[in-house]
């Protein structure tokens, strides 16, 4: 095996990402390596770019992907040499509070943990990896707790987007909202997670589903997802989704975007005590207002979905099984093919609100 392999490299804050020669880490006790296959790009990774969120640098970028194990450690249980698997960039510590309380999603071990060093070098000079992983580049080591075993009869394409996206979206409706048979929902974002959440809050048995988004091209979209209405966002969207839910508004807002002009969309297009569920990862200075008189009146519920309350050892199987068995489709969310070089194209288009997740292959 070459001691060398390829990643998407960021230098530093605000410079362009580019694809470089990394030195192959050695894989130690309880390490897996991982041959990447499939790999989405995702919104936290743009965030990485564009300073919303602020790793250590230089990094590589990425964290939802799948791919193929290659290589074990010593002690390691969990994955076999030509297993199948997720790779999980929030794996739970089991032992700290939060882990005890069962939201593993709000490990104190791993969550916030933006980058990691972890023996990857660019010219003798320590590289990082985005969320732990640094998932664009053709190979990952990491602990064996941060990969989930797939079947292989499920293509690493779609596994991969098991990994961020899906669970994110499919996980704040059944987990957060606990969206049920018969109610309405709202969905304000369709990129990669706001899809995610149409799909599953129809699975759901949601009666309605009513997709919103900038631009009308992603109509198309949302309703392959399974969206029954499609309404493009403007000043007047409360009044629009009101008008569609028989004067209330919607029982669910899910806002995927991360900003607080459309967290305040979701809170008005929501009918009086229903749920608001924020997905979207906004930035530290951008801040909500709400009147004290609206928060008692409404009796509505506002609250985050982080990961999408999920226990990723559980839910993705189950997601997995999901795809397998056709409970849920994933063949909408891929709208681009690329290789590693076109990633700062894809970044250049998901700032454009275009397509829905651009798949890396390897």
């Amino acid at each position: 095996m070459t001691a060398y392999f390829q990643g998407l490299v960021l230098p530093g804050a605000g410079e362009r990402p580019r694809v470089a020669e990394l030195r192959r880490p050695e894989v130690g006790p309880g390490q897996v390596r991982v041959r990447v296959r499939a790999a989405g790009v995702c919104h936290s990774d743009l965030s990485m770019v564009n300073g919303t969120i602020r790793p250590s640098y230089p990094l590589v970028l990425g964290h939802e992907a799948a791919g193929e194990v290659v290589e074990v450690g010593a002690n390691v249980t969990r994955a076999a040499v030509g297993d199948h698997v997720v790779l999980n960039w929030q794996p739970a510590c089991r032992t700290c509070w939060f882990c005890e309380q069962g939201e593993p999603w709000l490990c104190s071990t791993s969550s916030g943990v933006a980058s990691l060093e972890n023996g990857v070098t660019l010219d003798g000079v320590p590289v990082h990896v985005a969320l732990g992983l640094g998932a664009f580049a053709e190979q990952v080591v990491a602990p064996e707790k941060a990969v989930i075993r797939v079947p292989q009869s499920l293509p690493l394409e779609k596994a991969a987007l098991l990994s961020c996206g899906v669970l994110t979206g499919a996980g704040a409706v059944r987990n957060t909202a606990q969206v049920g048979a018969g109610e309405s929902v709202v969905v304000i974002g369709l990129g990669g997670v706001g899809l995610s959440v149409v799909a599953a809050a129809r699975a759901a048995g949601a009666a309605q589903v009513i997709a919103v988004d900038v631009t009308e091209a992603k109509k198309g979209l949302a309703e392959a997802a399974g969206a029954t209405d499609f309404v493009v966002s403007s000043d007047a969207l409360s009044k629009d989704i009101r008008g569609r839910t028989s004067g209330r508004g919607a029982d669910h807002a899910f806002e995927c975007v991360g900003r607080a002009a459309t967290i305040r969309a979701a809170w008005r297009a929501t009918r009086r005590g229903g749920k608001v569920t924020i997905v979207g990862m906004g930035s530290n200075d951008d801040l909500v207002s709400l009147s004290a008189l609206d928060i008692f009146s409404s009796a509505r519920t506002l609250r985050s979905s982080v990961y999408g309350s999920a226990d990723p050892d559980l839910e993705i199987p189950r997601l997995a099984d999901d795809v397998l068995t056709g409970r849920l489709t994933l063949d909408h969310l891929i709208t681009d093919r690329i290789p590693l070089s076109a990633i700062p194209s894809a970044f250049d288009q998901m700032t454009r609100g275009e397509g829905a997740r651009s798949l890396v292959t390897l």
